[in-house]
């Protein structure tokens, strides 16, 4: 059984990862921007524990998986499951590359559009990850890595 997180700043290429593994290998996949968030127009954050019934019930309905995502309160919860942990932690010129690069992601936005109206505050958000001290944070990120005594990498750019 092999079970993956994969997290990192926004744009470092989690989703493209985690789609990648999850065909090589038959994983069943989580991107925690599926339900992280409330349904709603101002955008707010799903009490924690209303996330963790949803975590919880995907790892227990999929015996191998990957999951990703930016939210250390939420990785934290499924870590001590996980066979293998993947940080991406490129450069922040690299992530808004990445960002600017974006396919549309329909699961996120109605249409391209809507997603490139969120590019700018996408990018200053991106540009924030090394002076933050949230959950989305590098900080917070580093914390995950370290502490996790497992198989684990760290990758630093999108290059094979």
């Amino acid at each position: 059984m092999k079970k993956v997180v994969i997290f990192g700043n926004s744009g470092s290429g989690k989703s493209t990862l985690a789609r990648l593994l999850s065909e090589q290998h038959g994983l069943a996949h989580l991107d925690l921007d599926s339900i992280a968030w409330l349904v709603q127009l101002t955008p707010q954050r799903k009490p924690l524990q209303q996330a963790a019934v949803e975590i919880e019930r995907f790892t227990h309905k999929n015996d191998s998986w990957v999951i990703e995502g930016c939210y250390s309160d939420l990785l934290q919860l499924v870590i001590p499951q996980a066979s293998e942990i993947i940080f991406l932690n490129l450069t922040i010129n690299a992530c808004i590359a990445n960002a600017r690069a974006r396919p549309w992601e329909p699961h996120k936005y109605q249409s391209k559009e809507a997603q490139d109206k969120n590019l700018d505050m996408l990018i200053d958000w991106i540009g924030q990850y090394e002076k933050r001290q949230d959950t989305f944070s590098l900080m917070a990120h580093e914390l995950l890595f370290t502490q996790f005594n497992g198989k684990k990498t760290r990758i630093s750019s999108n290059q094979s």
